[in-house]
């Protein structure tokens, strides 16, 4: 599983970028609310910028910042061992965000990120073979910061996200229409009426462009 002690799980740059879109369109899909959402992504967030995110709500969320140069994972378990409201003072855990790179390190300072609130980060830039941490000894505990828990989900195996979506919003879910999604095929009407016959393609173009989905290859 994904987690600070297996990033070898946690796909490239592209794979995660595509999936991000993918769980963000599917949550599009099954809720049209905004606030009742977890997952999200913006291709637009600034200039040469994206941004993938989840929040559950009970005050735990992940961030995942994309430029050019690579990308930038932020994730906060407000119940984890070295979460920065379990330690004293809130106060960050020592060197968590140190080795950062330079061509990442706006993401440090950009107030919609929260960074204060963080159990865990990872980076990678595009030249780079695999994922970085900072280089400092996890609390011994299954998962000390979280990350198992919160980055299942980045698996890339639709039926993650079925099991999900059907504990979350209390129905049965096919999963061929999440296969498809994933695959980034285009949405269908029948797409939508397996996952919400309530709503029309129309009714989230918009948040379609604004997420990227189809891809413009």
């Amino acid at each position: 599983m994904i987690s600070s002690k297996n990033l070898n799980e946690l796909g490239d740059i592209g794979s995660l970028r595509k999936l991000l879109k993918s769980l963000a369109t599917l949550d599009l899909i099954m809720s049209p609310e905004w606030e009742s959402r977890y997952y999200s992504f913006n291709s637009q967030w600034d200039k040469g910028e994206e941004l993938g995110s989840m929040r559950n709500g009970m005050g735990d969320e992940f961030f995942v910042w994309f430029n050019k140069a690579g990308c930038f994972i932020k994730g906060f378990d407000h119940e984890s061992a070295i979460s920065s409201w379990s330690t004293q003072g809130q106060s960050l855990w020592p060197n968590i965000y140190q080795g950062v790179p330079t061509q990442l390190s706006a993401a440090l300072k950009e107030p919609a990120f929260a960074i204060e609130n963080v159990s865990f980060a990872f980076w990678r830039l595009r030249e780079d073979p695999s994922w970085s941490r900072s280089d400092f000894p996890l609390p011994e505990s299954e998962d000390p910061d979280g990350s198992e828990y919160l980055l299942e989900i980045l698996n890339g195996k639709p039926s993650t996200y079925q099991d999900f979506a059907e504990e979350y919003y209390e129905e049965d879910i096919p999963l061929a229409p999440i296969r498809d999604i994933y695959a980034h095929a285009p949405i269908t009407t029948k797409t939508i009426e397996y996952l919400n016959p309530c709503i029309t393609i129309e009714d989230i173009a918009e948040e379609l462009v604004e997420i990227g989905y189809p891809e413009e290859l």
